[in-house]
């Protein structure tokens, strides 16, 4: 079985590699990194903007096969009141089979206010914030140990973060029957 992940990055990379080995239908997985667009802004600046880019990830990833399943993984801004910063980063996991997205999302956290300002102001990336503020010496520090390592001061790497959103969105492929098309009422 094949798995194309919508990015190259790493961390995203070996998240889904090392989630799928606690599934046994999924661990022998060959899993595949493309490239591709997310048809969002490079900073999503809410839920619904990171979950169409997880989305649109994982429909291109698919669209490029062949592949049993695609991943679209995405990272954004959503706003959520009485935070220091106005806003905290959650993870989006979108697995697609073809026909129907399967979706995950990661705890938040929140960013210093000073890196939110900068991307508020500037228009610019968390990454690029991250970086022009001096808080990291990578200009892609969400390709490694990402933000959140720093700030869990390598507790909690990106990649270990990025795989609590895939667990999340795994639990409808893996309990299917309870999230067929329901033919209730709700």
């Amino acid at each position: 079985m094949r798995i194309a992940v919508g990015s190259r990055n790493p961390a995203k990379l070996e998240a889904v590699r090392e989630s799928l080995q606690g599934y046994p239908a999924l661990r022998d997985a060959e899993v595949v990194g493309v490239v591709v667009g997310s048809d969002v802004s490079e900073q999503p600046m809410s839920l619904d903007e990171t979950m169409r880019g997880a989305m649109n990830r994982a429909e291109k990833a698919f669209a490029l096969g062949p592949c049993a399943l695609a991943v679209g993984i995405e990272s954004g801004l959503v706003h959520i009141p009485n935070t220091k910063s106005g806003y905290m980063n959650v993870g989006v996991v979108s697995f697609f089979d073809g026909k129907r997205h399967h979706l995950g999302l990661g705890p938040g956290f929140e960013y210093p206010p000073d890196v939110i300002r900068l991307v508020l102001k500037d228009g610019i990336d968390i990454n690029q914030a991250y970086f022009r503020l001096g808080l990291s010496g990578k200009e892609k520090v969400g390709s490694e140990e990402g933000a959140i390592g720093l700030l869990t001061k390598g507790r909690l790497p990106r990649k270990e973060y990025v795989k609590i959103a895939v667990m999340m969105a795994l639990i409808h492929i893996e309990n299917s029957g309870l999230y067929c098309p329901a033919k209730t009422n709700i």
